[in-house]
C-alpha cells in the first residue's frame, strides 16, 4: 500500500469539503422525504457489480499517493492497474479548458506566492498561459515539485496514451457558460467521441441536472451521470436524461440503490450507481454489499484489495 503524507491528506479533505458545499443540483434531495440512508440491509448486486466485484475509479488520479488532477496521478494510476480516471474540468480566463478541481488554483498551486495581488486566485481570472507556470506538485510533496495543471487536451492525450479510461466531471458549469458544449468540442478533436470511447471509456458527469441533461441533448450516444442523492420520487425525472446517479456514500442505503437499479435510463437500460468518495476497506465493503456498481475512491488500491473490484 501507498503511504501518503499527513500535509496532502489534510489538503485532500479541504478539497473534499469544498466538493460537498459546491454542489449544486436541480433535483437533489436527501433527507427527510428521501431514500438516502443509513440502511443495513444487503443490496441486490446487478449490472457491474455483479460481475465480480464494483468498478474502482481512481479519484482525480491516484491522489492519495500524487497530486489531484495532475499527469503523475494518472500515470500512477496507471502504473498501479486501474483502467478508470476521473477528473474536473474548468475554464480559464482566455477559454481553455483546464483540469482543476477548485474553482481557486490556491490550494493546489503556487498561485498566491508568483501573484500575490491577485486574491481570490479563481481560474476564470487566470490565462491558460499564466496557469500553466503554476506548480501543482510541491504542495502534496517535494518528488512532485514542477507539475503542472494540465489542460484538458494534455490530459486526454496522456489518459489516450496509457490506454485508460475517463469520468469526466464538468465542474461548477454555471461559472462556465457553454462549458457543455466546449467539453464536447475538445474530446471530439482528442478523438474521444469515436464509437469505441463513447461505448467504452468515457462518461460525463456533473452536479448540475441541468449540465447533464446539455450533454445528453448534445450528445445522446454518451453515458452520463448525476453526481447527489435523489428522492426515490425524484430518480424517473433523471431516467430520461442520464443512465448513473453518483452519490456520496454517508447518502444512501441498500433500498435507494435497488430503487435506482429499477429505473431504466437514457439508454434502455437499468441506471447504476458509483458512489463517492471511500477510502477506507471496511466502507468498501459496505457499500459493495449495498448493491454498488462502482466505487470513486483517492485509494483505489484500498478498496480493490477490499473488495475485488475491476
Amino acid at each position: 500500500m501507498y503511504v501518503r503524507p499527513a500535509a496532502a491528506a489534510a489538503a485532500a479533505f479541504l478539497g473534499f469539503t469544498l466538493t460537498l458545499l459546491g454542489g449544486t443540483a436541480s433535483y437533489a434531495a436527501t433527507g427527510p422525504g428521501s431514500a438516502a440512508g443509513t440502511g443495513t440491509g444487503t443490496g441486490t448486486k446487478t449490472g457491474r457489480a455483479a460481475l465480480g466485484g464494483p468498478v474502482v475509479y481512481a479519484h482525480r488520479g491516484a491522489s492519495a499517493y500524487a497530486p489531484e488532477n495532475t499527469l503523475d496521478a494518472i500515470d500512477l494510476a496507471m502504473q498501479m492497474g486501474f483502467d478508470w480516471v476521473e477528473n474536473d474540468v474548468q475554464r480559464t480566463k482566455d477559454g481553455v479548458l483546464v483540469v482543476i478541481h477548485d474553482d481557486t488554483l490556491a490550494r493546489t498551486t503556487d498561485v498566491e506566492q508568483r501573484f500575490p495581488d491577485r486574491a481570490p486566485w479563481k481560474v476564470q481570472d487566470f490565462t491558460a498561459a499564466e496557469i500553466a507556470r503554476l506548480d501543482a506538485g510541491s504542495w502534496f510533496g517535494d518528488e512532485y515539485a514542477g507539475a503542472s495543471v494540465p489542460t484538458l487536451r494534455q490530459y486526454l492525450d496522456r489518459v489516450q496514451r496509457n490506454r485508460q479510461k475517463l469520468l469526466l466531471e464538468i465542474k461548477k458549469p454555471e461559472l462556465y457558460p457553454g462549458i457543455e458544449e466546449q467539453t464536447l468540442k475538445v474530446l471530439e478533436e482528442a478523438g474521444w467521441l469515436d464509437a469505441r470511447h463513447v461505448a467504452q471509456r468515457l462518461v460525463v458527469q456533473s452536479f448540475s441536472a441541468d449540465s447533464v441533461r446539455i450533454v445528453h441533448g448534445l450528445r445522446p450516444d454518451l453515458v452520463t451521470a448525476f453526481l447527489g442523492t435523489p428522492a426515490v420520487a425524484d430518480l424517473p425525472r433523471y431516467a430520461a436524461f442520464t443512465d448513473r446517479i453518483n452519490p456520496w456514500h454517508t447518502t444512501i442505503s441498500a433500498d435507494w440503490v435497488s430503487a435506482v437499479h429499477g429505473l431504466l435510463g437514457a439508454h434502455g437500460k437499468a441506471m447504476e450507481v458509483d458512489t463517492w468518495i471511500v477510502d477506507d476497506a471496511a466502507t468498501a465493503r459496505k457499500v459493495q454489499d449495498m448493491g454498488v456498481d462502482g466505487i470513486i475512491t483517492n485509494a483505489p488500491d484500498v478498496v480493490q484489495d477490499a473488495v475485488g473490484g475491476f
